[in-house]
């Protein structure tokens, strides 16, 4: 991986050695080129924005988020909430473990957390907007059209995709089946399941308000 951080110029210190550790340790081989990914063309989305790394926004933050955003899906990250901010939970952990400073763990926490609320990340903070435009270049293909023309099969070359999707509906589902409470409504995990048409309990919108007004009045 060493020459791999030198051609793509990651951003190379102790914290970052130890959090692709840990993905790789961690994660399936597909979620964790994915998480690589992330940050490569989340960075490359911010450079087509006019965002310079190091200049615009904290480059090691924004490594830390895209290499951990998926911590959530994982043997230790399957906690009871949504795996974003389960995820969350476990990349903050870590990195207060290794003396982060509160501040900066909190720029990654949340990167995390909203990696998957489209209409919001694009508003915060360029470490968080671009975690979540990262993860959507890698999987839906969004603003990958804006890369430096031979950079996605560069990318895709280092760290190729290994599984559909990159394992993430399955990974999704197989923790909604265990924990159905993992799927609120309106979540990416919700609608992950109810296109799946999987056969799993999920809480619905007229069931969550019934519930809510049940014996009142």
């Amino acid at each position: 991986m060493a020459d791999q951080f030198a051609e793509f110029a990651m951003p190379d210190t102790d914290l970052t050695r130890r959090a692709l550790d840990l993905a790789f340790a961690s994660e399936t081989p597909a979620l964790a080129h994915h998480s690589v990914r992330t940050y490569l063309f989340g960075r490359a989305a911010g450079e087509a924005r006019g965002l310079r790394p190091g200049i615009a926004y904290d480059d090691e933050l924004l490594f830390l988020a895209c290499i951990l955003h998926d911590a959530g899906l994982t043997e230790r990250g399957d906690g009871d909430q949504r795996f974003e901010v389960d995820g969350a939970d476990v990349a903050a952990g870590f990195l207060e473990e290794r003396g982060l400073a509160r501040d900066r763990v909190q720029v990654v926490w949340e990167a995390i957390a909203l990696h998957t609320s489209v209409g919001i990340a694009h508003r915060m903070r360029p470490e968080i907007a671009l975690t979540s435009a990262g993860a959507g270049a890698d999987v839906v293909a969004l603003g990958v059209e804006q890369f430096p023309d031979g950079f996605t099969e560069r990318v895709h070359e280092a760290f190729p995709r290994l599984e559909k999707g990159c394992g993430l509906t399955e990974a999704i589902l197989g923790q909604i089946v265990r924990n159905p409470d993992k799927a609120p409504v309106g979540s990416l995990p919700y609608e992950v399941a109810r296109q799946a048409g999987a056969d799993i309990s999920i809480p619905d919108w007229a069931g969550t308000i019934a519930r809510a007004w049940k014996g009142v009045g």
